[in-house]
């Protein structure tokens, strides 16, 4: 009997094996069926069919082959190895600077996300892209450290067109900040007044700044000297319903913003 990861091996070297595999569990297929699917040629797909029958990953019946049981159980987990490997291929640029600390979601549910990184053409992505999902939300929700004036331009315009509903928690000293700006002083209390906008401030420390949009999630990322390195977001249950529970924390312990 060959080793488990000899097994993954045996997969992993061929595309086409883990493509009938993956075909064969959906429903039962011909070989010219699995050769028309793959691109591979009949004497390829002859000897893949075989090797499966020889694990017993398949079973042939009136012509077509389907996957057994343990064909569909390691079908099911050679894809899961794979989305894992491409998670950690994805994160792995941003790894050290997530707040892995307040992360109770899994990793994979990261899969599927958009990572925002600074270059030399481009050095502000990461903070245009949250103002692209800002300008774009109808329903948003923040907790962070930071509240900068773009934010809070974009925020403002469109509560006070109907636009947005808008909820946030910022620490105190983000918002003195910005109360010190007579001009940005002004579109706060303005922002503060709207019905369709509430705001709270806390002493408490916020380690990330993390924004709720509609159903995306954004998280900028910054390393230990608080410089900003990439931002990321993803539209997920997973982890909007961490970011909710998070946020829902925040708030309850916050208070109410009150301008003099």
């Amino acid at each position: 009997m060959e080793s488990a990861l000899e097994e993954i091996e045996f997969l992993a070297l061929s595309q086409n094996r883990v493509d009938a595999l993956s075909h064969l569990t959906e429903r039962p297929h011909t070989r010219r069926e699995l050769v028309e699917r793959t691109g591979a040629s009949q004497p390829t797909m002859g000897r893949i069919l075989s090797d499966f029958e020889a694990r017993e990953w398949i079973t042939r019946e009136d012509g077509a082959y389907t996957a057994t049981v343990t064909g569909q159980l390691v079908s099911r987990g050679f894809d899961d190895l794979v989305e894992i490997l491409e998670t950690d291929a994805k994160l792995r640029p941003v790894v050290r600077w997530l707040p892995t600390d307040a992360i109770s979601f899994e990793l994979e549910h990261l899969t599927a996300a958009t990572i925002t990184t600074p270059s030399q053409v481009r050095p502000n992505a990461p903070v245009k892209r949250a103002l692209e999902l800002l300008a774009d939300a109808d329903d948003v929700r923040i907790f962070s450290y930071a509240f900068n004036e773009q934010s809070l331009d974009i925020v403002a315009d469109r509560v006070a067109a109907g636009a947005q509903q808008f909820k946030g928690v910022f620490s105190s000293e983000t918002i003195d900040a910005l109360a010190g700006d007579s001009q940005l002083r002004a579109q706060l209390r303005t922002l503060v007044d709207a019905d369709d906008a509430d705001i709270r401030i806390t002493d408490e420390s916020i380690p990330m700044a993390t924004t709720v949009a509609d159903s995306t999630v954004h998280l900028f990322l910054r390393d230990d000297n608080g410089i900003l390195q990439a931002s990321i977001d993803v539209d997920e249950p997973a982890v909007r319903s961490w970011a909710e529970d998070l946020f829902e924390s925040y708030w309850q312990r916050a208070e109410p913003l009150v301008l003099d």
